[in-house]
């Protein structure tokens, strides 16, 4: 690694922490009663009765929490998602994540009656596992391998067949489609810290197994006859890989809901700042995402006219435009 390249990769990691510290003190201080910092900052530590401490931490620092884990998650599962396809404009939701999680949440409250946060949570995880497998099984039968075209397309057609499933039991009854549009609209407010800690094991396993995964990835990124020659088991790599997605973005969206153009756009950002090696891609994406998912979540407490509008829209809302600018360069930053 050269010099520039490395001194590159420092300043972006110091400007990426700096923005996500000051991304975090304004999702303490704003809201429909602002707060200044050194109010929001006290708060934190100061203990006794005061409209600051129960603004703070009663209302703000959890879902500030929550939007820092999340993001995160979704950031790393982007960017492993997109060096397992070789497709810079790959989404977390290819492998059909999201549409299992989604599916099992909806078939637990329209067919077995269960409403509860907690439930609905293991319900997304064990969606989001089989799904992917499934998945996986699928772009693996015959003789050719899981190849990334294989694995993309199975996820395409599985997400098709779950999302027709979805749309016709949250159809089938009004109360169906009531909770299904909660939660679906992808959101940190009132998720809190129990919710966010019974997933939290899984985001740390599925972290840790990303940071593991990303030599192999780079290697990969050679193409499979080099990568073999080199001792890469390419097939191990692709299923811990697809493992890692699964526990990253199924945990987040069981928490969260469906968040969109993070994990598209961030890993996207990073790379075409730092260069494709997923050893800085990867940890680089999932704070940058975290910082803009705290951010998003903040501009949607004052943008709106009388209530605040949820993070899954604010990201759409502001990641839009940017995927649209990314996408019509002439060229995009290979992997």
């Amino acid at each position: 690694m050269t010099e520039k390249r490395r001194g590159r990769r420092a300043a972006l990691l110091i400007v990426v922490l700096a923005v996500l510290a000051a991304a975090a003190v304004l999702s303490l201080m704003v809201g429909r009663q602002p707060l200044p910092p050194a109010a929001a900052l006290r708060a934190l530590f100061r203990a006794g009765p005061s409209d600051a401490i129960d603004i703070v931490r009663g209302l703000r620092l959890d879902r500030t929490i929550v939007a820092l884990v999340v993001g995160a998650a979704l950031g790393g599962a982007g960017a492993l998602m997109q060096a397992l396809t070789r497709n810079p404009l790959a989404d977390p939701g290819l492998l059909g994540v999201n549409a299992g999680a989604a599916a099992a949440v909806v078939t637990g409250f329209a067919v077995f009656g269960i409403s509860g946060r907690f439930s609905q949570m293991w319900l997304a995880l064990v969606g989001a596992a089989i799904v992917s497998v499934a998945v996986y099984t699928i772009g693996s039968r015959g003789r050719a391998a899981a190849t990334p075209a294989r694995l993309a397309l199975s996820g395409a057609a599985v997400s098709a067949v779950l999302l027709a499933y979805i749309n016709a039991l949250a159809l089938s009854d009004q109360s169906n489609y009531d909770a299904m549009r909660f939660w679906a609209v992808g959101s940190v407010v009132n998720r809190g810290l129990d919710t966010l800690a019974a997933a939290l094991p899984f985001i740390v396993a599925g972290t840790a197994l990303a940071l593991i995964v990303t030599p192999g990835l780079n290697a990969l990124a050679l193409g499979e006859d080099a990568g073999r020659s080199l001792g890469l088991r390419v097939g191990r790599v692709r299923l811990l890989t697809a493992v890692a997605v699964t526990l990253l973005c199924g945990a987040a969206t069981a928490v969260a809901g469906p968040i969109g153009f993070l994990g598209l756009t961030v890993p996207h950002i990073v790379r075409g700042l730092i260069g494709p090696d997923q050893r800085a891609v990867v940890p680089l994406s999932m704070l940058m995402a975290s910082a803009l998912l705290v951010l998003a979540d903040t501009a949607g407490r004052v943008v709106g006219t009388g209530r605040e509008i949820e993070a899954g829209i604010m990201t759409a809302v502001l990641g839009g435009p940017v995927f649209v600018a990314l996408v019509r360069r002439r060229k995009l930053v290979a992997l």
